[in-house]
């Protein structure tokens, strides 16, 4: 999340007010967190109800967002609304909403089955700042240039991390059993290749994918084809999926070990976590957005 607001920064702050913010969050080296979504949208980041009102140099901005991840202790909070109160929903904008200018009413809490360490209970917010925390540029063009390429292949690659744990848990446990009985072979080795073939897709996904996007950010394009932002949608949807099966497969693999709370091979955390990356940002709208895209694609 940070890391995708900080991108945001790096190629979208486009005036002197901007860039001064964005050195500040360099030199002091600030968290980010991201308030995209709202209760009334379902999850779609692409739309708000939310929208900024100006009076002079000043904005103020009210959102209800159902999740903002580490929300309390970042720095600044980077909320998307629409552009001023006649604007359609997906006419956005980004405002970097420092906390100090910036109040947050508890509205959920975070006790979740996995994930439960990003600590993303949901939030009124309400700010009142600079107009010069508003991104100068339109939030579909954010979105689609630095939002969702960066996040699919920064999420992918920590799911990727996941899936490493995984097979070094499983990989542990076949050497362990292979020398209780030496000249012989253990069952699980078989499912352990399998399970290593597997896990290189995933890898060579996600190498292709960041190496997709090192390409369209070095060809200096603002806006991306349709047929990049269905292979970055499509990173989102293989390593969501892959995690999933890389770490139950392994969980087969450990056997019982891996199922106790109290053993090295316990994946009871990993088996929890995995699970999340399809709901977050739901696969469902994601495929929905790749069958409207593909409508349009040539090739």
């Amino acid at each position: 999340m940070h890391h995708s607001q900080a991108l945001t920064l790096r190629f979208h702050a486009a005036t002197p007010a901007a860039a001064d913010l964005a050195r500040e969050v360099a030199r002091t080296e600030a968290l980010l967190a991201s308030a995209t979504t709202e209760i009334t949208t379902g999850g779609d980041v692409r739309s708000s109800t939310c929208a900024v009102q100006t009076t002079g140099d000043r904005v103020h901005l009210e959102k209800n967002a159902p999740v903002i991840s580490y929300g309390e202790y970042a720095d600044y909070i980077c909320t998307t609304a629409r552009r001023n109160s006649d604007s359609p929903p997906g006419d956005q904008v980004l405002v970097v909403c420092p906390r100090a200018e910036t109040e947050l009413t508890k509205t959920s809490e975070w006790d979740t089955l996995g994930f439960r360490g990003t600590c993303s209970p949901g939030f009124m917010l309400t700010a009142d700042t600079s107009v010069d925390h508003v991104i100068p540029v339109d939030y579909s063009i954010i979105s689609a240039h630095t939002m969702q390429p960066s996040s699919h292949t920064l999420w992918a690659a920590a799911w990727l991390g996941m899936a490493d744990a995984a097979i070094a848990k499983a990989r542990v446990e076949v050497r362990a059993a292979a020398r209780k009985t030496p000249g012989t072979t253990p069952p699980q080795a078989a499912r352990l290749a399998d399970l290593v073939e597997l896990h290189q897709r995933f890898e060579s996904s996600v190498s292709d994918g960041i190496a997709q996007y090192e390409e369209f950010l070095a060809a200096g394009h603002l806006e991306p084809t349709i047929g990049f932002s269905v292979a970055m949608n499509n990173l989102k949807l293989t390593a969501s999926t892959a995690v999933v099966e890389i770490v139950a497969a392994a969980l087969t693999i450990c056997g019982i070990n891996g199922y106790r709370e109290n053993h090295r091979a316990s994946m009871g955390r990993l088996l929890r976590d995995s699970y999340g990356p399809a709901l977050m940002v739901s696969n469902d709208r994601i495929r929905a957005n790749n069958s409207q895209l593909v409508l349009a694609l040539r090739g």
